[in-house]
């Protein structure tokens, strides 16, 4: 190439620099002049982080202000998605340093995490909530090779009662996507929300407002200072109107009572009670079994957890599980517990004289389907009958009140409705009426009928395939139309029987069978009502709503649903009759013989059959029973189900006995345990005071 050619190129080049240069120049100036504040703004931005601070939950006590749920500090693992670098290597290490404390904790139990979580990645990916302190150091002594990996100190649910009452309290669990989607801006994808019990029925007043803290960081990540903090509002506070030590008493005495019948009914495993005040409405205490622990649902659930919650295969006493609160969710026959409805129902339509009219057991009731007695008891009236839970003369009582009027009443006392407690999920429960069998049954008919033509089609179409003489054809048609003649006249003549109300509908429904099925807390609240004279009150649970300063934000008053339309001499001839129950020659006498004169007692007890597949009718029964004092001046009631108790005497009656002695003061259930705490707190005080070589102070001269 010529000197002269490339000494032009190179003039060409220097020009274009020359003018790149001042393009580049200008540029610079430009943001220097006119757009500094902008992007020194973004500079800025790009080293703050806004880390948020959890609020504490409020907490929940009992009526005396004894702590059921509350907050602990706790140190929590999560991942920051934008200081990730190299996610592969960080999840690897972060694996490896975690498997000897989480070996349930793999690669792709924190990828599934961070994918998620993909449309929310500016927010931390929390692992795992309340690690220990030795994980804290490890992580922190490989902070190197963790980029993006924190630890951070945010309040958690406790409960220092652990399982005790667990199932009023509830539980709290991870927000899922159908809950964050109808929430408010308060929650994020890594909000713990209640969905059980009294944390899910408050959550707006326990849950609190979150705060932030912005804070400065280097290129690593790294906190160098804190510029503004923007502090968490704490939850409401919540008080019970439960009563801490009923509610040991009641536990207590199920876990035992299960565990004596255990060694003659197996299948006893679980049980259900309710205790409320009958004149406020108020649940002192309520308990089901199997337990459940608040504290298994902060982390996710073991294999063997999840089984003990929700237990697969075929039936099991234990089924539907342990999360279910039966005492308002499971609906059971009361057996001889309805019978004060049947007497009731015969007083109101003046059908018998309480005291005058008797009825002669012979051990059986002389109409079909002459139904059992429990014995053969002679001639009863009101009170022997009920002290005696004599079926022959409540079936008797049935047939002259009718079916209208037991379920009137029936109605009147809550049965068959939700009590409108303030907790989540309870059942309606079920109180039979001729409308509810026709529905039930011709459903259950017609969808037999509808099988059996169907089955009659088919296989008459097979038949006829094979069949080419017009003849034979005809034969068959006609063979055909005959089966299906016999099946529309056998439906019919059931669709009739089954379909009506018939009078063993009532003979079973007056004694507690047949389709009755009620709640735990349905029967509590109705022999409430038979104690405080025919005042249907609305179960609560909670007291009052406090904030974090002290201050009552709501307070519970009671509520009345509605007046029975009851005379008062019906509500008072029942009552006596069930004190009969517990006067000498009753079913209960053996239970409350030793109470004071004082505080008596009126009860109900009940033998149901559960009707259950695969249970064997003449041993396999659920134990009910109901009570309330004192009888002078009501108090309390009590309703429980020991499923496959056998007797209600014997299993929930047992339970019933401890809460009253524990109630009135008759007998302290709880001495053991308080002398062993007073023994323990005396032993820490002396080994305080010889570390500070301080003496007692009992022992010191005055």
């Amino acid at each position: 190439m010529k000197p002269q050619t490339i000494k032009t190129k190179l003039k060409v080049y220097s020009y274009i620099v020359v003018v790149l240069l001042a393009i580049l120049g200008a540029r610079l100036a430009i943001v220097q002049f006119f757009h500094q504040q902008v992007y020194q703004t973004q500079a800025k931005e790009n080293r703050i982080r806004l880390v948020a601070v959890k609020a504490p939950r409020g907490e929940i006590y009992d009526r005396n202000g004894e702590i059921l749920a509350a907050n602990e500090l706790v140190y929590t693992l999560s991942l920051s998605y934008l200081g990730l670098s190299g996610q592969d290597a960080v999840v690897n290490n972060l694996v490896g340093l975690m498997q000897s404390y989480y070996p349930e904790i793999d690669k792709n139990f924190i990828e599934e995490k961070i994918k998620l979580q993909q449309y929310r990645l500016f927010e931390p990916v929390i692992i795992v909530r309340d690690i220990p302190w030795e994980l804290v150091v490890k992580l922190e002594e490989n902070r190197k090779i963790l980029p993006g990996v924190t630890v951070t100190v945010e309040p958690l649910r406790s409960y220092p009662e652990a399982d005790l009452a667990g199932h009023v309290l509830g539980y709290i669990h991870s927000i899922n996507a159908e809950e964050l989607a109808g929430s408010d801006a308060n929650y994020s994808i890594n909000s713990l929300i209640g969905k059980a019990g009294i944390e899910k029925q408050y959550e707006k007043e326990l849950r609190g407002r979150d705060g932030a803290r912005r804070v400065e960081v280097d290129a690593k990540g790294r906190p160098i200072r804190e510029l503004l903090t923007m502090e968490p509002t704490p939850g409401n506070n919540l008080y019970l109107t439960l009563n801490l030590e009923l509610q040991k008493v009641l536990e207590k005495s199920m876990d035992q009572v299960l565990e004596q019948l255990q060694g003659k009914y197996p299948k006893a495993k679980v049980g259900s009670a309710v205790v409320l005040n009958v004149k406020t409405g108020e649940i002192l205490a309520m308990s089901s079994r199997p337990g459940l622990n608040p504290d298994d649902w902060k982390g996710n659930l073991s294999d063997e957890k999840a089984s003990y919650y929700y237990p697969t295969g075929k039936y099991d006493p234990m089924n539907p599980g342990a999360e279910v609160n039966r005492a308002l969710q499971e609906n059971y026959p009361p057996g001889s517990t309805f019978k004060p409805i049947t007497g009731m129902a015969a007083l109101e339509k003046e059908a018998m004289d309480p005291l005058n009219d008797s009825v002669n057991c012979t051990g059986r009731y002389w109409i079909a389907p002459r139904i059992k007695c429990t014995g053969v008891h002679g001639y009863v009236n009101y009170y022997s009958g009920m002290a005696h839970s004599c079926n022959t003369y409540f079936q008797e009582m049935g047939r002259r009140a009718g079916k209208d009027e037991i379920i009137d009443v029936a109605r009147q006392f809550g049965l068959g409705s939700k009590t409108g407690i303030d907790l989540p999920d309870e059942s309606k429960g079920l109180l039979p009426t001729p409308e509810w069998k026709k529905d039930l049954n011709a459903a259950i008919l017609n969808n037999r009928y509808e099988s059996l033509i169907k089955e009659l089609n088919t296989r008459y179409q097979g038949m006829e395939k094979n069949v080419t003489d017009e003849e034979e054809l005809k034969k068959l048609q006609r063979q055909k139309q005959q089966e299906k003649n016999k099946i529309d006249a056998e439906h019919d003549s059931q669709y009739r029987f089954e379909t009506v109300w018939q009078d063993y509908d009532t003979f079973n429904m007056s004694i507690g069978q047949g389709g009755n099925n009620y709640t735990v807390l349905q029967l509590a609240n109705y022999i409430a009502t038979i104690a405080n004279g025919g005042y249907l009150m609305r179960p609560h649970v909670m007291a009052r709503v406090v904030s974090d300063k002290g201050q009552t934000l709501k307070t519970a008053k009671p509520e009345v649903v509605h007046e029975a339309d009851i005379k008062p001499s019906t509500i008072a001839e029942t009552k006596r009759a069930m004190l009969a129950v517990t006067e000498p020659g009753g079913t209960a006498y053996f239970l409350f013989a030793h109470f004071p004169e004082t505080i008596r007692v009126a009860a109900k007890t009940g033998t149901a059959e559960p009707g259950r597949e695969g249970d064997n009718p003449k041993k396999d029964f659920h134990g009910v029973f109901v009570a309330f004092a004192p009888f002078d001046d009501p108090e309390i009631a009590f309703a429980g189900v020991i499923e496959y108790g056998y007797s209600g005497g014997s299993s929930a009656g047992l339970i019933a006995r401890d809460v009253f002695e524990q109630y009135f003061g008759i007998k302290d259930h709880l001495a053991e345990e308080r002398a062993a705490d007073e023994a323990a707190a005396g032993s820490e005080n002396q080994i305080n005071s010889s570390e500070t070589g301080e003496t007692d102070p009992s022992s010191r001269p005055h």
